[in-house]
């Protein structure tokens, strides 16, 4: 078995994921290929991973490590398995670029990862690396499946589950955790136990459809009592989210920071009032990736220091995935995939976030039906400029970009058409060679 795992850079990640692969009987003996374009990084997972399979896995693992393009090709060779986490352009010079500019024309973001004017243009310098990657895996391990992390998820792994050969699932964190969280949130954790839910829509803003206690009891009157009335009393980190509870009638998956920029209804420069009423972290993403690099160097100092690094299996679903495809042991996911009729009222290029079931056979997305209409509409409003913005990037036309940031809900909202195509030819201009030409 050899996984091979792009961006093993991003060493927290790795470490959780390739340990998690070594916490599994039937993965813990495989070879895991290291990626990375950064030396001192790929340097730092290597010592680390090699630690957590001296520590709990007795040496049975091989850890090779690869660095840079010209290696790519033989990380990916004979992969069963092939996980990408890679972050083209980094917090910086891309990701400050993604907020500064932005601001200059009253658009301010919070995480700027997966909608929005930065999650545009994080798209349009990751699709050409994922162009190359599988060109790579479509010659040297064809029959891979690639389990991609990577954000702006929908666009990521809906360009390469329409417009290339490689076997794509997207995996989010946030689905696992959705009902559990929310019911801790508001004061029900005796519910947890036992509880049914069912979640749907698209990555980020997939919807808990139905939730219910280990009797069978919907569970959807008390949490909008209860959310709507924590709303008024206090402030907190979820705010959004409680409103759409409230609006919508329905909770998501992803955090009130980042829904809080999927839409034209809280982050607007007319009504400022609103980023205090709704708590709402501006700027969220580039703090956290301070604070983040902070935290990694003194951890790595840490456990280089004593080198007794272990490791738990965590909720992560790659190793699941894995395990179920190596094994035929069953496992269910919300995996993101190409919808083809799989939610009857979204458009059928869309990426889409279901359950799947993950067996010997591979990944088997199940059939949803129809969402409700207001759900449908709010997932829409976001599918519609993820889709240009992958035309964007396969064809190359600047048009594109343009007509994707217009329809994007919140720079919609906040700008005219002139200064969107001004906004985007800024962004153009500032990415430079991250980007590849547009005609």
């Amino acid at each position: 078995m050899k996984i091979t795992f792009m961006g093993a850079g991003s060493t927290i990640f790795a470490r959780n994921v390739i340990g998690d692969a070594m916490c599994t009987e039937s993965l813990r003996e495989s070879t895991f290929a290291l990626y990375d374009i950064d030396a001192k990084r790929l340097k730092d997972s290597e010592i680390i991973l090699s630690a957590i399979n001296n520590n709990i896995n007795g040496g049975k693992a091989k850890i090779e490590t690869y660095l840079g393009a010209e290696n790519r090709k033989e990380a990916l060779r004979g992969a069963n398995f092939v996980i990408n986490a890679i972050q083209v352009g980094g917090y910086e010079p891309c990701t400050v670029t993604d907020f500064e500019i932005p601001k200059k024309y009253g658009i301010r973001q919070t995480i700027a990862d997966t909608m929005g004017i930065g999650g545009i243009f994080r798209t349009l310098r990751t699709i050409p690396v994922l162009e190359g990657f599988a060109r790579d895996m479509e010659e040297v391990c064809p029959d891979c499946y690639f389990l991609n992390y990577t954000n702006p998820m929908a666009m990521l792994s809906g360009y390469m589950q329409r417009y290339t050969g490689v076997k794509t699932v997207g995996l989010c964190h946030s689905v696992q955790g959705c009902s559990r969280e929310l019911l801790k949130k508001l004061d029900m954790q005796d519910k947890i136990e036992g509880r049914t839910d069912f979640i749907a829509g698209i990555n980020h803003m997939a919807w808990l459809l139905e939730i219910r206690d280990k009797d069978g009891n919907d569970l959807y009157p008390e949490i909008k009592k209860r959310a709507k009335q924590k709303n008024l009393s206090q402030k907190h980190d979820d705010m959004v989210r409680f409103d759409y509870i409230e609006k919508l009638g329905y909770y998501c998956t992803e955090s009130s920071e980042h829904n809080a920029e999927y839409n034209p209804f809280y982050i607007k420069s007319r009504y400022p009032e609103l980023i205090e009423k709704f708590n709402i972290p501006l700027d969220e993403y580039p703090r956290r990736c301070v604070n983040q690099i902070k935290g990694w160097e003194k951890e790595r100092d840490e456990i280089l220091a004593n080198g007794k690094i272990t490791h738990e299996r965590s909720e992560e679903y790659a190793s699941y995935i894995m395990e179920a495809i190596t094994t035929g042991k069953l496992y269910k996911i919300g995996g993101n995939v190409l919808n083809n009729g799989l939610i009857d009222n979204l458009p059928k290029e869309a990426c889409v976030e279901v359950p799947c079931l993950i067996d010997g056979s591979g990944i088997n997305p199940c059939h949803v039906g129809s969402l409700p209409l207001q759900l449908a509409a709010m997932n829409s409003s976001n599918i519609y400029p993820q889709l240009l913005t992958i035309e964007a990037a396969v064809t190359k036309k600047k048009d594109l970009i343009y007509q994707a940031a217009m329809m994007d809900p919140h720079t919609g909202a906040e700008l005219s058409t002139d200064d969107i195509v001004a906004l985007c030819n800024d962004l153009i201009e500032a990415h430079g060679d991250w980007l590849p030409k547009y005609n």
